[in-house]
This record gives C-alpha cells, sequence and structure tokens, in this order.
C-alpha cells in the first residue's frame, strides 16, 4: 500500500494514461484479496476518473474481488443501473465487466442471464458501452461453456457494427466458444471479418478465432493456411493468435517455425510483435529454450520485434526467476523506445513475481529502476504507465500470487491462457489488462478438514525466514 500511495502521489492523475496505469497497478496488488481501502482512502482521486478511465476504475472492483461469487451482485449493486434507465454508463459499464471477471469461468445461471439480458435492454447513444462491459463479463463468466444461446446473443450486438459494442462482442465469442473449434462460429466470424470496415472489430475478431482454437493443434492447420495467405493484416494476425492458442504448451516445430517466420519476414508490425510473443505461449512448458531462442529477436532492429521478444520472455518464464532471461531482459530497460521498455518492465514483472531481494538480488535492482522511470520529470508516458503496472504485478495479489499458465500436474489452464492472451491486448485497448487476473494462482498454504473448514495445525518450515516476501 505504501509503494501504491507514493507511485499514486507521482503519477499526475490529470491524465487518463496516468490514472489508468494506478488503477490496473492497484487492481494487481490486491487481486482476490476484498482489499479496497485505496480505493475508498483516495475518493478525490477516483473522482478524477473519466469515461474509459472510470470503465476501467469501476471492473478494477472485479479483479480485486475475483472468486468471491457469493458477494459479487451485492458488492456491485450501488454501480450497476438501475432498472433501465443508465446514469453513468462508464461506471455501469465497467460494473458489468467487474460482474463477469468475479465470475471467471464460473458464471451462474443468474449472472449469465443477467448480462445477456442487459445486451438489450439498453438504447440510445451510451448503450454501446454498456454493452461493452456486459460483453466481456459474458465472455469471462460464461469462458469455455460453448453456450449457443450467449453466443447467439454476443453475434447480435457484433452485427450492430459498432465499433465500441462489436470489439467486445468479438472477443466474447472467442471466450464463450473457446477451445470448441466450431466451424459455424469461425464462418460467422471470418465473413464479418470481411464485410466490417471496423479495424478494432477485425482486430478482435482475429483474437476471439485464436481462442475458439485453442488447443485444437493439428485440426487448427486448414484455418491457420487460410489467414495466413490473406492480404489483410489483420486476418494474418488471426493466423497468429490461432498457431498460439492451438499450438499453446506444444512446443511444436512446426508452429514454431511458422511464427519465427512471420516474425522476421511480415511487412506488418503488429503481425511480427504478435508473433514473436506467440512464442513464449507456444513454449511454456520448456521456459528454459526461449532465452536462446529470442536472444537475436531482442537485439532486432525492429522495436515492435524487441517488445514482443521480452514478452514472450515474460510468459514462457512466468514465476520461474530465469536468470537467463533477465540478462536479456535488463538492457532492454534503457532501451530508446518507450513500449520496449514498458514490454520489458513487465516481462521482468512477471518472472520476478513471488521473488524478493534475499531469494534474488536482482529484484531490488528492478523495482529501483521502477521507481526511476515513474520519478522521471521528462519521461516518456507508455514508459510511466509500464512501470507502474509492472509495481502492481511483481506485488500481485498482496504478494500471495503468482503466474502459472498450467495446472500443479502440468495441464494447461484454459482460463489462464485466455487471460494472459487478452492481456497483451492492452496494447490497443487498456481494460483488457484486467484479464491479467485470470493467470494468478495462490502461493499460500491453505489447509482444509473433510467439512472443508480450517484445521488446528502446526507447519513446519526449514527455510530461512528472509526468503519470504
Amino acid at each position: 500500500m505504501l509503494i501504491l500511495n507514493h507511485t499514486c502521489k507521482l503519477m499526475d492523475s490529470r491524465l487518463s494514461l496516468a490514472h489508468s496505469a494506478v488503477t490496473f497497478a492497484n487492481a494487481f496488488m490486491h487481486a482476490g484479496t476484498t482489499v479496497d481501502n485505496f480505493l475508498r482512502d483516495n475518493l478525490e482521486w477516483l473522482s478524477r476518473a473519466s469515461n474509459w478511465s472510470k470503465f476501467s476504475a469501476t471492473a478494477a472492483l472485479g479483479v480485486i474481488h475475483h472468486g468471491h461469487v457469493r458477494h459479487g451482485f451485492n458488492l456491485l449493486q450501488p454501480y450497476l443501473p438501475e432498472g433501465l434507465s443508465s446514469v453513468s454508463p462508464y461506471s455501469e459499464g465497467g460494473a458489468f465487466f467487474a460482474l463477469g471477471l468475479i465470475h471467471a469461468c464460473h458464471g451462474t445461471d443468474k449472472v449469465i442471464s443477467y448480462l445477456r439480458d442487459a445486451l438489450v435492454l439498453f438504447s440510445g447513444p451510451t448503450a454501446e458501452i454498456l454493452q461493452h462491459g456486459a460483453c466481456l463479463g459474458l465472455g469471462a463468466a460464461g469462458m469455455g461453456s460453448v453456450n449457443v444461446e450467449v453466443s447467439q446473443a454476443l453475434l447480435s450486438v457484433l452485427y450492430t457494427d459498432s465499433a465500441i459494442a462489436g470489439e467486445a462482442a468479438a472477443l466474447g465469442l472467442g471466450m464463450v466458444m473457446m477451445g470448441s473449434n466450431d466451424d459455424e462460429t469461425l464462418r460467422d466470424m471470418l465473413l464479418y471479418a470481411k464485410e466490417t470496415e471496423h479495424e478494432k472489430i477485425i482486430r478482435a475478431l482475429a483474437v476471439g478465432i485464436g481462442l475458439i482454437m485453442f488447443g485444437c493443434k493439428q485440426e487448427a492447420d486448414p484455418l491457420i493456411e487460410r489467414l495466413l495467405d490473406e492480404e489483410d493484416p489483420l486476418l494474418r494476425l488471426g493466423a497468429v493468435h490461432a498457431i498460439t492458442m492451438a499450438y499453446c504448451g506444444t512446443g511444436d516445430n512446426g508452429a514454431i517455425r511458422k511464427l519465427l517466420h512471420l516474425a522476421v519476414s511480415d511487412v506488418k508490425d503488429d503481425v511480427r510483435r504478435a508473433a514473436v510473443t506467440g512464442l513464449g505461449f507456444v513454449l511454456l512448458r520448456s521456459p528454459e529454450q526461449v532465452p536462446r531462442m529470442v536472444e537475436l529477436l531482442s537485439e532486432s532492429f525492429n522495436p515492435h520485434v524487441r517488445a514482443g521478444a521480452a514478452l514472450a520472455l515474460g510468459i514462457a518464464c512466468a514465476g520461474s526467476g530465469s536468470k537467463a532471461a533477465v540478462v536479456i531482459l535488463e538492457p532492454m530497460l534503457k532501451d530508446a523506445v518507450d513500449f520496449v521498455v514498458e514490454a520489458a518492465s513487465v516481462a521482468l514483472a512477471f518472472i520476478l513475481i513471488q521473488h524478493n531481494e534475499t531469494y534474488d538480488p536482482k529484484v531490488a535492482d528492478v523495482r529501483k529502476r521502477y521507481s526511476a522511470l515513474i520519478e522521471a520529470k521528462h519521461g516518456e508516458g507508455v514508459t510511466k504507465f509500464g512501470a507502474c503496472i509492472s509495481q502492481g504485478i511483481i506485488d500481485a495479489g498482496g504478494r500471495n500470487v503468482t503466474i502459472e499458465l498450467t495446472s500443479g500436474d502440468g495441464q494447461l489452464n484454459m482460463a489462464a491462457c485466455a487471460g494472459m492472451l487478452l492481456f497483451t491486448q492492452f496494447w490497443y485497448w487498456f481494460p483488457l489488462a484486467h484479464f491479467l487476473a485470470l493467470t494468478f494462482k495462490p502461493t499460500a498454504l491453505i489447509a482444509v478438514n473433510k467439512d472443508l473448514r480450517l484445521p488446528k495445525l502446526d507447519a513446519t518450515c526449514l527455510s530461512r525466514k528472509a526468503l519470504f516476501a
């Protein structure tokens, strides 16, 4: 909390970028803890939020209370719209999103029905903002459910051709149908991607297609080849996401070759950056290979490739404290391009989460570097944003969580993989950063008896106290 308060004073909250950065840092630091004291103690700061900053600030409640499904509705009642009237659309849209984050992957019929109804209940110029939040919330709550009614409701919003609502509908559709490889849904999404003129919608459809192909491996190859032949770079981006998700955690040589080829040959920077980032997903289970593979890419003349290399390292080596990855990332904190520094900051936070100065002396250096970037009077806004949210990530969940995309027995965690992919899209749309909460895994020792009550027990730990945060 001291770190957060100090950062809040240094960041100019009159700027939307700075306000959003502190919002995300607070959300990550208190993810799943239900501790929202920072918001209560800084009401004046909170009141400065406007438009989409207000949306993100309200949605942060979903990260802070993530998993506390019993109290989701009661908690968000003051922010949800009453009846059919909307008083503060950005706050109310953020509350819809927060409701989905609280119930992520565990949406009850009540929550799903409530959010689905919200897609059609409101009209007027502010309806698209409310629909945006409801679509994201619906996607999070119904993730992987392959619910036909929900998918049809999201398609209806998509077909309104509203850039704001359509973007969220495309992402929500990908989340709900995740891993299904549903031919009809894919056909509808591809057809609409070629019809609409909104880049935001096409880009979101590309991500959605990737989510639907999650874990499909060779079954995704025909679609991938088709998308790679497209002239529209946003559809080629869909091919990258499809490779990334279909072969996530497989270490497949064919997928790695395709991503490396795109990383060095595609004419669109967004495609190149996403291709390099995708290497981190494909090599999830072989993180030791990634530093060697992206070392040369981290020194590329193209800053987008360098940023992608940083994120690939962070994703593959998350929570590992990999010294080889840290050695590559540290010089990138001094890169001349602001978004490369941002990516390196985030990647280092991923890798060093749940590590302290005693365990790894580099942690102290990285924390000091974050502070220096934030305190720099003439520093770039993007650089400060990256350093600020990285402070939140490295101290996520009150320093009681780590980032893990696999389960204890090595199986892929679908929600965590989706959350990480959606988090990387904050490049285009800041509110999507909240999805990082789906990758957090508690590291505390929690014991229960057969009645799911806390037993009386003594735990013996032979490690030095200094090794614990």
